[in-house]
């Protein structure tokens, strides 16, 4: 095991998910960190600092997470991939700006370890009842991407894809991991940096008097190229419905289309950003919804419902948001029911029906959350679904 030029310890270790996350991150090329401790998210914000300096890394623990996704934003436009990592409350305090991110197309890293909730809850066990707050927490009409790591290898891989898709689309980009995950130990394998592909965000590179912050590049899929705070150029960045310049237009028009475009780049480019896992699809008559730790323990009951006779798919969500509406209709025309099997009392599974639309039946293998599933009762929902 060494260290490569850009600090990443290659080679197999043994590693949380939490641990394998910052390692990620590191891989990715992020340089700037600014956080507020909480659990069960804090080792990653640790072992962010105990590497950075050797790498040549900010790390800032600010007063709370209002100002740490602020600081964030700030860092971003400073020409550093950044990032933040909270769990529940901190997420609801991240919100807002959030929000400015997706308008103002800043590109950052959000990594929400998720507990049980609401409020404070659980602090040190597990939840997936975040899942629909990262996609409508923030307010306004937007869309956003959320990937969902269930290993702690996916840990280190998706946070690199986060800082990937972040960079490409200009959009913050959450990674939904959960307590069971951040704080699972499995072998994690880092690879060379150059098996490692790292994208970067597109600079303007023309005259600095001509720049516009906000010009949509129909070579880029529609994401305007950036450029850097400090760097010569004279632009204004703001929250407020925009112009090409940046700046405030007060008007339908202008909304019309900086807010449209904003769902696009996104929409437009599923295809690209979407990915999840399937197992056995092909001649299912049921398959079982499922995504995070709740996959792994799935597959148990899955395994149980095969070997009593049972046609059970696995089709497990690695991008939650955007949801993969497109591949779920086609599955839905050729299978009698869905299980969704998830760490709370139903969330992503309104955006399951909703895309099935009646054409297949949809049972929920709910948990409050506290600790995961008993693999026989997801089991008992299998059986009835398929009856």
């Amino acid at each position: 095991m060494k260290a490569d030029p850009r600090g990443v310890k290659t080679g197999a270790h043994y590693l949380d998910g939490d641990h394998a996350c910052a390692e990620g991150a590191l891989a990715a090329g992020c340089r700037f960190f600014a956080g507020y401790p909480i659990t069960p998210s804090t080792e990653v914000a640790e072992r962010i600092a105990s590497r950075f300096p050797l790498v040549g890394g900010v790390f800032i623990q600010m007063e709370d997470e209002l100002a740490s996704i602020a600081a964030v934003l700030g860092g971003s436009w400073g020409g550093k991939k950044s990032m933040t990592v909270t769990s529940g409350p901190g997420f609801s305090l991240m919100m807002e700006n959030i929000g400015l991110g997706v308008m103002t197309e800043t590109p950052c890293v959000v990594v929400n370890v998720q507990r049980g909730g609401p409020s404070t809850g659980l602090p040190t066990l597990p939840g997936q009842q975040d899942m629909m707050q990262a996609r409508w927490g923030s307010h306004g009409d937007y869309e956003i991407i959320a990937i969902v790591p269930n290993s702690p290898q996916e840990c280190f891989d998706l946070t690199i894809q986060a800082f990937n898709l972040s960079e490409k689309y200009r959009v913050p980009v959450l990674v939904m991991m959960d307590e069971c995950v951040g704080h699972m130990t499995e072998k994690v394998v880092i690879p060379p940096a150059e098996e490692i592909e790292v994208f970067n965000r597109k600079l303007y590179d023309g005259p600095k008097d001509q720049y516009l912050p906000y010009e949509v590049d129909n070579t880029n899929g529609r994401v305007p190229l950036m450029a850097h705070a400090g760097d010569g150029y004279r632009f204004h960045v703001t929250g407020l419905t925009h112009d090409e310049k940046g700046y405030p237009v007060m008007n339908a028009e202008v909304q019309q289309e900086c807010v449209s475009r904003l769902i696009d780049k996104i929409n437009k480019n599923t295809d690209d950003i979407i990915q999840y896992e399937e197992e056995q699809i092909t001649n299912a008559d049921v398959v079982v919804v499922t995504y995070g730790i709740s996959s792994r323990v799935s597959m148990r009951a899955i395994r149980l419902a095969r070997e009593q006779g049972l046609n059970v798919g696995l089709f497990r969500l690695i991008t939650a948001w955007p949801f993969p509406e497109k591949r779920i209709k086609q599955i839905a025309k050729k299978v009698k029911a869905f299980v969704m099997v998830e760490l709370n009392l139903g969330q992503m599974v309104y955006e399951l029906e909703r895309c099935i639309a009646g054409k297949a039946k949809v049972k929920l293998a709910p948990h409050a959350g506290g600790w995961v599933h008993n693999p026989t009762d997801i089991l008992k929902i299998i059986k009835e679904a398929a009856k």
